[in-house]
């Protein structure tokens, strides 16, 4: 994929085109968003738990196994066979929501917890992904 450097407004000028004369830059997506590729994987996140701090349902999540966690990370887990976006309370072992209409949960001995990595990015899609929806289902 190459790289059209331009900027984009939200207002309309009625000129050509910037992307007439462009300059292509060597640089992909991966190579962008993605530091350790064998450890990345994508989600797409859903419920509105997590609004705010920016992440809305139906983003894509990038999710990078090889980081060590740090207090107030953004965390995807699998908790007790639910797969769940939240930031990670380490010292009180919690499990945190970005919205006050949902409590916190604490992460007890009994529960089946594994992280699954640190979302280092999120994505917002302006337009449905057909294609995406069909292989995350």
């Amino acid at each position: 994929m190459k790289v059209i450097p331009i900027y984009i407004e939200a207002g309309i000028s009625g000129f050509e085109s910037p992307a007439v004369e462009y300059k292509e830059l060597g640089l992909s997506l991966d190579q962008l968003l993605i530091r350790h590729p064998n450890a990345t994987f994508i989600g797409q996140a859903s419920g509105q738990s997590m609004e705010g701090i920016g992440i809305f349902d139906g983003d894509l999540l990038i999710v990078d196994r090889s980081l060590t966690v740090k207090n107030g990370d953004v965390i995807v887990a699998n908790y007790n066979g639910c797969f769940v976006c939240k930031l990670i309370d380490k010292p009180q072992a919690r499990l945190l929501s970005a919205s006050k209409a949902h409590a916190p949960i604490t992460i007890k001995p009994e529960d089946d917890f594994q992280l699954e990595g640190i979302v280092t990015r999120s994505i917002r899609l302006h337009h449905p992904a057909p294609e995406l929806t069909a292989c995350m289902h």
